[in-house]
C-alpha cells in the first residue's frame, strides 16, 4: 500500500513525473550502453593450417553465438557445420569451444573447427578400407572408422546375436498371415481350433525354419519347444488336441522341417552344414561319419562362410600379411582389422582341419595376445568376455566364503585369497 505522502505525490503528479525523468534516465543509460557494445570489433579467424584472416563487425560481437557463425559463413564463403574455438586465457591460452559470444572480445582469435559430415565419412571409409598395407598408426577417430568399415565387408555373413530368450515368431505371407488370423477370430468367438492344410502348415513351417536359421543351425529340444510354444502362444487357434503341451505335434514337425532345410543349405554350399556332409568325411581325416561338428556350447558363428567376394586364396594371403605386421609397434588396430575380415578362414581351418595348438600359434601369432583373446571370444559368441567374467565374479564371490572352513594350508592360502577380495585387490591375469 501507498504511503500519506506517496498518494499526495500521485495526485499531485510530482511522484509521476519523477518516476517518469528516472525512466527515461534509465532508458538512455541503456542505450549508451549499447552503443558501446555495439562498437565495430575485429576478430582474427583460424580457417586452417597458415591460413587466419581478419573479421570485421561494424555493429560489434554479435549476441548469439549462431550469428556469429551465420557472419563467419557469409564473408568468408563456409559451408557446412563447424564449431568455434578461442583461446582461453586460464588454460595458457589453449583453444577451448566457444559457448557464449561474450567469452570473447576486439582482437581476439577465434579458430574454426570443421565437422565431418556423413558423405565425408563415407568417402574416408572407402579410401581406408582400400589401405589394407597402412602401417603407420591410426588414431582413436580412424579406429572407430576402420571398425565400422571392416564390419560392413566381412560381418554380413555372421550372426550377430545368440538365440533370444523370447522367439518372436516372424511374418507370414499375406495368403498364411490372412487364414491364421481368421483362425485366431474363430477362435475367439466360439473356441474352434484351425485344423491347416498341407500346404498351409508346410509353409508355416518353412517360416519358422527360415526364422530359426538366423540364430542356429542345429536347435536343441528345448529351443524347438520355445518356438512351437511361441507359435501357439500368437496363434491359439493352432494349439492342438490330446496334447499335454498343445505344441509337440508342431515341435516334431518343426524338427523335420530343419532337418530338410539343412539339406537344403548343405546343397548350395552353407558351410556350417557342407562340413558334415558324408563326402568332407570320408576324404578328411577326421572324426567317424556318425560324429557331427557342430555348436556345443554358446558359440553362435561357429563356422561361417568367408566374406562376400572373398575366396580362400585371398584370405589365405591376408594372413601371409598379418604375421608382418605383428612384428610391428603400435600396429593393435590393422591388426583388429585383418583379424575380423579372416576370422571366417580362421575358423573353418580350425574346424575342418583341427591343427594341435603350436601350429595354430605358429599360424595365427595374433590370436595368442590378450586383445585377440576377448575379441575373438566376442566374434564367436557375441557375448563381451571380460565384463561378463567380473559381473560372474562379483554374483559367485561370496560363494567361495563357504572354502574358509577347510583347515591346514588350505586354509591359509584360500584366507588370503579371501582378504584381498575384502580388500577389492582383485588381480586377474590373462595369459
Amino acid at each position: 500500500q501507498l504511503s500519506d505522502i506517496q498518494q499526495l505525490e500521485v495526485k499531485s503528479g510530482a511522484f509521476d513525473r519523477r518516476t517518469k525523468e528516472v525512466h527515461q534516465l534509465h532508458i538512455k543509460t541503456c542505450e549508451e550502453k549499447g552503443n558501446e557494445n555495439k562498437m565495430a570489433a575485429t576478430l582474427r579467424i583460424i580457417l586452417g593450417e597458415d591460413n587466419a584472416s581478419k573479421l570485421s563487425l561494424p555493429n560489434g560481437i554479435p549476441s548469439s553465438l549462431e550469428y556469429l557463425k551465420e557472419e563467419i559463413r557469409r564473408q568468408f564463403g563456409l559451408t557446412g557445420n563447424f564449431r568455434l574455438q578461442y583461446r582461453d586465457i586460464e588454460f595458457d591460452n589453449e583453444f577451448v569451444n566457444l559457448t557464449l559470444p561474450s567469452e570473447i572480445k576486439d582482437k581476439s582469435t577465434v579458430k574454426v573447427v570443421y565437422l565431418p559430415v556423413e558423405s565425408d565419412v563415407v568417402s574416408l571409409n572407402a579410401t581406408l578400407q582400400e589401405r589394407d598395407d597402412c602401417s603407420t598408426p591410426c588414431s582413436l577417430a580412424d579406429t572407430d572408422i576402420l571398425s565400422s568399415a571392416e564390419s560392413t565387408s566381412s560381418d554380413s555373413s555372421l550372426r550377430s546375436q545368440p538365440w533370444p530368450l523370447k522367439f518372436q515368431i516372424p511374418e507370414f505371407s499375406y495368403e498364411v498371415q490372412f487364414q491364421l488370423e481368421q483362425g485366431n477370430q474363430a477362435f475367439l468367438n466360439n473356441g474352434t481350433l484351425l485344423h491347416p492344410s498341407t500346404k498351409l502348415k508346410s509353409d508355416i513351417l518353412q517360416s519358422l525354419a527360415s526364422e530359426m536359421v538366423k540364430y542356429k543351425i542345429y536347435p536343441s529340444s528345448a529351443e524347438f519347444d520355445n518356438v512351437a510354444e511361441a507359435l501357439i502362444t500368437k496363434y491359439p487357434c493352432l494349439k492342438e488336441q490330446g496334447s499335454v503341451t498343445g505344441y509337440y505335434g508342431w515341435k516334431i514337425s518343426l524338427k523335420y522341417k530343419m532337418a530338410n532345410y539343412r539339406t537344403r543349405l548343405r546343397n548350395i554350399g552353407c558351410q556350417e552344414l557342407t562340413i558334415n556332409s558324408v563326402k568332407e568325411k570320408r576324404s578328411g581325416m577326421g572324426p567317424g561319419p556318425n560324429q557331427v561338428k557342430k555348436p556345443r556350447k554358446a558359440e553362435v558363428n561357429f563356422c561361417p562362410d568367408y566374406p562376400p567376394g572373398e575366396t580362400k586364396e585371398s584370405l589365405e594371403e591376408e594372413r601371409k600379411a598379418l604375421l608382418l605386421e605383428v612384428k610391428k609397434k603400435n600396429n593393435d588396430q590393422l591388426i583388429k582389422r585383418k583379424m575380423e575380415k579372416t576370422f571366417a578362414y580362421r575358423r573353418q581351418e580350425i574346424i575342418k582341419d583341427m591343427p594341435f595348438i603350436a601350429e595354430v600359434k605358429n599360424r595365427w601369432p595374433a590370436l595368442f595376445s590378450e586383445t585377440e583373446v576377448v575379441a575373438e571370444f566376442t566374434r564367436i559368441t557375441m557375448v563381451p568376455l571380460l565384463s561378463t567374467f567380473m559381473a560372474k565374479l562379483d554374483h559367485y564371490a561370496d560363494h567361495l566364503r563357504v572354502f574358509k572352513k577347510k583347515g591346514g594350508t588350505a586354509k591359509r592360502n584360500i584366507n588370503l585369497i579371501m582378504a584381498a577380495m575384502d580388500g577389492e585387490c582383485i588381480l586377474v591375469y590373462l595369459d
